[in-house]
């Protein structure tokens, strides 16, 4: 006696098929919405950024991290804010510069040193322009992007005070720069802020491997989506 077999119908096997698609379809749109968001997040970076020294200059007739002491005592009140203290060629107080590195953080050189660069943050948030931790010493105190990349800003000048941009041959009269960027994300940075291309314009991008000066950006054909980068705006 021959036993039946039983099987899915044709019908069956098309409405499945069409709820795995629905279901890769969700996946991917939402996959698509977070890339969207952090992109989003990481231009908003660059502008607000701008916006700070901008706000700042315009309320103290001075940027950010280029104030004297006695400056800051003023506007801050005794010791609330920390000066820059390092060589001349990194911290000329009232050049309307931001001198030192953008990536800067404390440094040991015989005392603790700082660059204009590093107190910046300190003084934004002072003048409440901008959240986040005051003390220099605060693990939290470095900003960072949404993919937790160091974010900073400088005016272009090497460790050596010698006028030098991080990405060689950019003009502007400061630079907002971003590490730790997924190429999946420097294309589409590029597009909405500048021309598309990552090796020219007011937006570039270098490797993270990349020394100050070493590259003028890298080509938009060779950005690779799954390899980190360091964007820097030209403002």
């Amino acid at each position: 006696m021959r036993s039946k077999q039983s099987g899915f119908t044709l019908v069956e096997i098309a409405i499945v098929l069409v709820i795995i698609g629905l279901l890769l379809g969700g996946v991917l749109k939402g996959q698509e919405l977070i890339n969207s968001a952090k992109v989003k997040n990481m231009i908003n970076d660059f502008r607000t950024v701008s916006s700070l020294v901008y706000s700042y200059q315009d309320r103290f007739k001075a940027f950010p991290g280029d104030q004297t002491q006695a400056q800051l005592d003023s506007a801050f009140g005794a010791g609330a804010a920390t000066e820059c203290t390092t060589t001349a060629g990194l911290c000329a107080k009232g050049n309307a510069r931001l001198d030192g590195d953008w990536n800067s953080t404390t440094l040991a050189v015989a005392t603790a040193l700082t660059h204009e660069t590093f107190v910046f943050w300190q003084h934004v948030r002072l003048a409440n322009l901008a959240t986040g931790a005051t003390n220099t010493a605060d693990a939290n105190y470095a900003p960072k992007n949404a993919d937790g990349g160091a974010l900073g800003v400088e005016s272009g000048l090497d460790s050596a005070g010698v006028a030098a941009p991080w990405i060689s041959g950019m003009r502007g009269s400061f630079y907002v720069c971003s590490q730790g960027i997924l190429g999946r994300y420097v294309r589409q940075i590029d597009t909405t802020m500048d021309d598309g291309n990552t090796a020219g314009g007011n937006v570039r991008a270098v490797q993270m491997s990349a020394t100050r000066g070493s590259s003028g950006g890298e080509a938009t054909s060779a950005i690779n989506e799954g390899q980190q980068y360091v964007v820097c705006a030209a403002f």
